[in-house]
């Protein structure tokens, strides 16, 4: 059996306090992420920024 340290919990929180959850592995890009959660809200990547 082989450690789970490969992926990456996170989540994201939204300016209205929605928060969605993703599991990446850890050489995933953030912006795989981040494209992924602007297709998810409906949103352009131009109007999300990480902090």
């Amino acid at each position: 059996k082989t450690e789970n340290n490969d992926h990456i919990n996170l989540k994201v929180a939204g300016q209205d306090g929605s928060v969605v959850q993703f599991k990446i592995k850890r050489h995933t890009p953030l912006s795989k992420l981040m494209k992924a959660y602007c297709e998810r809200q409906g949103l352009s990547m131009r109007q999300i920024s990480l902090k």
